[in-house]
């Protein structure tokens, strides 16, 4: 059925975004409404990270970045945030085999010192196994926050003794390997980008979406591209040049 979709959606006119960046919100709130505990619903989004990855490789999208765990996160209940490390470390370690078969690159941008022993190794491990992938590049954004990224990317510049510029600023981000965002989706109903990728979202498309995370699959990617195509990106220019520029 998948895949049914994805040819229908590549038979279409529709232009695909390059960087499709998401906020997987929900997860929680989903397993709570099932009377589950709230790490049934990450075991949920898992699976339906997956499913984006599969997707969007087959649509023809270069890049995406999944927002799985914030710097803020470390505030949530211990137990909560034990299981999301354990859940992260076991699908690396799960699913770097098939994303090596399938030419996905993976990459994990965040703070990775935050991280215990046993999580780095299997980053190590499974960046390694994919890096000379040329597919889908897929980045996980981990103990990550957009303004922990600038500070540090100006701490590098700062160390080199670099001018601190746009453009060096920008090749010292977490990100520097990928372009930036076209598409920014936040799933869950929140309508705010909690400090993902704030320097790099600048011109983003922002897209939310009512529906949780394990409850967003292809179609609802689909329906947010249909919407990305209905839009207008002008990057500080007036619509009648970008329309004379189309033509």
């Amino acid at each position: 059925m998948l895949k049914k979709n994805v040819s229908e959606q590549n038979k279409s006119n529709q232009s695909v975004p390059q960087h499709i960046a998401i906020i997987m919100d929900g997860n929680g709130r989903w397993a709570q409404a099932r009377g589950k505990k709230r790490v049934m619903g990450h075991k949920a989004g898992m699976e339906r990270a997956r499913e984006m990855a599969e997707v969007c490789g087959e649509l023809g999208v270069k890049y995406l970045t999944l927002f799985a765990f914030s710097s803020e996160n470390w505030n949530r209940p211990k137990d909560e945030v034990s299981f999301l490390m354990e859940l992260f470390a076991t699908s690396l370690n799960n699913e770097s085999k098939k994303l090596n078969k399938n030419n996905v690159k993976l990459t994990i941008v965040g703070d990775k010192d935050g991280f215990d022993s046993k999580l780095r190794k299997a980053i190590d491990k499974a960046e390694a196994l994919t890096a000379n992938n040329n597919g889908l590049y897929l980045q996980i954004a981990a103990n990550y926050g957009g303004r922990w990224d600038i500070v540090q990317a100006a701490q590098a510049l700062a160390v080199k003794g670099r001018e601190i510029t746009e453009q060096a600023l920008q090749s010292e981000l977490v990100t520097a390997d990928g372009s930036e965002p076209d598409l920014l989706i936040r799933t869950g109903g929140e309508q705010r980008i909690s400090n993902f990728l704030l320097w790099q979202a600048a011109y983003s498309e922002l897209y939310f979406s009512d529906r949780l995370w394990p409850d967003f699959d292809g179609d609802a990617l689909k329906g947010a591209i249909a919407d990305f195509n209905q839009r207008q990106r002008r990057f500080g220019k007036t619509g009648e040049q970008v329309a004379s520029e189309s033509h």
